[in-house]
């Protein structure tokens, strides 16, 4: 049996609509779905983005799913794969679009390069070549 690849990323804003807004244009997409004051749910090209409210997926969901309670506090990580030209690309859509502070953009040891900025709760998004783990882009 083969590793399973890795279908819903997950990261906690208590600011739905910030997240939503920053990520909707970050991202340049709609919402796939969204539960006031819980969640807003990204589709990808083969994975979920999936942002919670963690004060509220701390309590059952209710409803007829058997969904687990979850959460995480303080800041969080997510990074997305681009290529090495994409790289320049999302740095002036953060920039000059999105009026966000570039963090850290630098070339790992072993090749590929990233850049990071944090979204409006303080996690730490990162747009990378997926090389830096030995993957082909």
């Amino acid at each position: 049996m083969n590793a399973p690849s890795v279908l819903e990323t997950v990261i906690y804003l208590q600011d739905l609509a910030a997240a939503e807004d920053f990520y909707g244009r970050l991202l340049g997409l709609t919402p796939y779905a969204r539960a006031e004051g819980r969640h807003i749910f990204f589709k990808l090209e083969n994975q979920m983005l999936l942002i919670f409210n963690p004060d509220a997926t701390r309590k059952p969901a209710g409803g007829s799913l058997p969904v687990p309670t979850h959460g995480a506090s303080g800041e969080g990580h997510v990074c997305f794969s681009a290529n090495p030209l994409g790289i320049d690309t999302w740095r002036r859509r953060l920039v000059d679009d999105m009026g966000l502070a570039i963090e850290a953009d630098f070339e790992w040891p072993n090749g590929g390069r990233s850049i990071y900025v944090r979204d409006p709760a303080g996690n730490s998004v990162e747009f990378a070549e997926p090389r830096i783990w030995g993957f082909e882009a």
